[in-house]
């Protein structure tokens, strides 16, 4: 199989960069609502609807949600190109729809995407409120898991550009998580069957992404929702779209997370889960906060009369402005920033930093600035 044309021929083009709303999933839901597969299962804080999609007759029961983090879209994207797949009419297709059924939640928190925010309408990060169950989005889910009662759960989300795989300077690009099920991080059958498919995904990944897959930390939070399905005895799987160089609006990670699917099913159906590849997962390298958006190296700055020459680094903000986001540029940090990355570096070579304030890198100043009043840095890049 040619994950790379499966993903070309199947892409859902109606859907493209970071801003996900339900006014951008609907008419795919109403397109793909043939036979009542489509229901609003519940509401947001805010009122509005929460989609479920089912399709498939397998034994095989797969629960899927994206964007309970509303600023997290890349999964959604391609959780919709792997829908296409399914409806295509294919051998592929049609072996997958008889071995699995598939219970979809594309945007969990409708609210939170709508206002491109982590959290719901009420600030609560439901990723934390599995256990208190205080809003209705959470308990929409869990409704879910325990009437569908699934033989594997799918958790999918973002990461931040900030995560590296280990120390190796390269950004996880997919990042993946056999999350704990108590304190003790034991693993047992349900959390070996998580931790053997994905060191299987790992495997096809490595071959279009050597070095950059990651794994999450595994520290036991019973108030996240991976955690607390894991506990309650289903294999559940976290899923991170990270960053690709100069991919900020993350359509290349998405074909990396629609590849991730693919496999995994695959895996599933073919049984094809080695019995122990605990050693597989482990030497997968751990996400490290590693990275900068920006970093600039051996810059002279003059401190009231002192000049040293040192680095500093900037941050994108993701700024919501009339229904588009913006990348805005700040400077966060400046010092030695030993063992950190940039995506985006530039060696100033003793050039001398200027602006238009204080001449001074300060943080939370916008990246606008000068090295040798020649060479003009906008928004984090040069200007030309």
């Amino acid at each position: 199989m040619n994950l790379e044309e499966l993903f070309n021929q199947y892409k859902e083009q109606s859907i493209e960069g970071r801003y996900l709303t339900l006014d951008h999933i609907k008419p795919l839901l109403d397109k793909l609502n043939t036979n009542n597969e489509v229901k609003v299962i519940g509401k947001s804080v805010l009122g509005e609807p929460i989609y479920s999609y089912q399709f498939g007759t397998g034994k095989t029961r797969i629960y899927l949600w994206s964007q309970m983090h509303g600023n997290e879209s890349t999964t959604t994207k391609a959780l919709f190109d792997f829908i296409n797949v399914l409806n295509s009419k294919s051998d592929f297709a049609a072996k997958m729809l008889n071995t699995f059924t598939f219970y979809a939640i594309p945007i969990l928190n409708p609210d939170g995407a709508r206002l491109y925010t982590r959290e719901n309408a009420n600030k609560i990060d439901l990723n934390r409120d599995s256990q208190n169950l205080t809003q209705p989005e959470s308990n929409v889910l869990r409704e879910v898991f325990e009437a569908f009662k699934p033989d594997f759960c799918f958790n999918l989300h973002d990461q931040r550009t900030i995560f590296g795989a280990g120390d190796t300077g390269k950004p996880a690009t997919v990042s993946f998580l056999a999350p704990s099920y108590n304190e003790e991080r034991e693993i047992n059958e349900n959390r070996q069957k998580a931790i053997n498919l994905i060191a299987g995904i790992n495997d096809e990944l490595q071959k279009y992404i050597p070095g950059q897959v990651g794994r999450f930390d595994d520290s036991f939070n019973i108030n996240c929702i991976g955690d607390t399905f894991q506990f309650l005895g289903v294999p559940t799987i976290l899923f991170e779209a990270g960053h690709y160089p100069n991919d900020y609006d993350r359509e290349i990670t998405r074909k990396y997370i629609f590849f991730s699917l693919i496999s995994s099913f695959k895996l599933i159906s073919e049984n094809d889960l080695v019995v122990n590849r605990n050693s597989d997962y482990l030497n997968i390298s751990q996400n490290k906060v590693v990275f900068y958006d920006f970093m600039y190296k051996n810059i002279k700055i003059n401190y009231d009369g002192i000049e040293i020459i040192t680095n500093f680094v900037a941050q994108y903000k993701e700024e919501l402005i009339e229904n588009k986001i913006h990348f805005n540029a700040y400077i966060v940090e400046a010092g030695e920033l030993e063992n950190y990355f940039g995506h985006y570096e530039y060696d100033g070579r003793g050039a001398v930093y200027s602006d238009d304030y204080s001449n001074i890198p300060k943080m939370n100043q916008k990246a606008d600035f000068y090295l040798n009043k020649n060479i003009k840095f906008v928004n984090g890049l040069i200007k030309s």
